[in-house]
């Protein structure tokens, strides 16, 4: 096997001799440019990066204090460019023995052929040996990821990445110092029309995955934060449309011939006012001072009320309809368009603190 021209990066806490493993196999193979991140490990584990370093000739870079995967990586990132290496770029990898040597090699090999693409190592999340958590995870992942960026990426929590070095500033500068930075990452290239490659390869779980480092809640919300402010923002802008939904067409409309539509209308227009500065300020965090943003959202405002106000006549009039439980039905619909649109069209250029 030919030596690919790029540096394998390991970010690794409390590894076990799995990570010592794979250093050998990857020697094996000619792969002998290892850079190795211990993000802040107990003192019971150092001798594994010590045999590293002097069994196995890796580059071993120290965190005095655990700081995250994404930190870890930044760190190798920033620490491989001082070496000025000619290379096409790296490759991220896992130390917890979920990437076997021969993937490792395939999507080092791939992106020397494809300098340009990240190349994801992708995994089959429909075999039996993937635990509960991580099949419906990367579900839920995916599918936010898709809303987010709207692209497909079928594994968006690989670890096994080929990143080419012509992107080293971006990640450099992507937020995020744990999990939620690899999620981070495919957002932001994804956005900058980078071509993202898929190679599959091994589904890899021994143990069910105890050896992972990912925290359920608390990484959770970091790499849903957006989708959860926004969820949040559309559920108090909810009540208050519902509310004042039912309050108009019981009230100010209850004589008219199309009270729902009026009713929809005016409480659609209140609850908009609210929604478009919550979605500004604390969601997107959008700090232009130019009227771009507001133009569009009253754009996309003046389409989804349009949506919801027929949508709701027609269905309404439908025998035995209850006109609530129809708007409810239908604006659960349009929640998911609203999203995509804001985050890809309204608020899309952005400045972000």
């Amino acid at each position: 096997m030919n030596n690919p021209d790029n540096i394998i990066l390991i970010p690794s806490l409390n590894p076990n001799e799995k990570l010592l493993k794979l250093a050998q196999d990857l020697k094996k193979l000619n792969i002998d440019k290892i850079v190795v991140v211990n993000d802040g490990s107990d003192s019971s584990r150092l001798h594994i990066f010590d045999k590293l370093k002097n069994d196995y000739n890796c580059t071993v870079i120290h965190h005095e204090k655990n700081k995250g995967k994404g930190a870890a990586l930044k760190t190798g990132i920033a620490e491989i460019l001082k070496m000025g290496y000619n290379i096409s770029g790296y490759v991220t990898a896992d130390s917890d023995g979920q990437h076997s040597p021969s993937d490792i090699a395939r999507v080092s090999e791939s992106l020397c052929k494809n300098p340009s693409s990240l190349v994801l190592g992708v995994r089959d999340f429909n075999k039996k040996n993937v635990p509960f958590k991580s099949k419906y995870g990367n579900k839920i992942t995916s599918f936010i990821f898709f809303m987010l960026s709207g692209r497909r990426c079928s594994d968006t929590q690989t670890g096994l990445r080929g990143i080419p070095v012509s992107l080293t500033g971006e990640l450099l500068n992507i937020k995020g110092d744990r999990f939620e930075y690899e999620t981070n990452m495919l957002i932001q290239l994804a956005k900058n029309k980078v071509n993202f490659l898929e190679i599959p390869i091994e589904t890899i779980y021994d143990d069910g995955n105890s050896e992972s480092h990912f925290r359920p809640f608390k990484d959770s919300v970091l790499i849903y934060g957006e989708i959860l402010k926004f969820t949040l923002s559309s559920v108090f802008s909810f009540i208050i449309d519902i509310s004042l939904f039912t309050l108009f067409s019981a009230t100010i409309f209850s004589h008219f011939d199309y009270k729902i539509i009026y009713a929809t209308i005016a409480a659609r227009f209140l609850s908009g006012i609210f929604n478009y500065n919550i979605n500004k300020k604390a969601v997107f965090r959008n700090n232009e001072k130019n009227i771009k943003p507001f133009i569009k959202y009253i754009a996309l405002f003046f389409t989804l009320m349009a949506l919801s106000s027929v949508s709701v006549h027609l269905l309404s009039n439908l025998k035995n309809a209850n006109g609530t439980l129809v708007k409810i039905i239908v604006d659960t619909a349009l929640f998911l368009l609203s999203f995509a649109v804001q985050k890809l069209l309204v608020f899309k250029n952005r400045k972000e603190t």
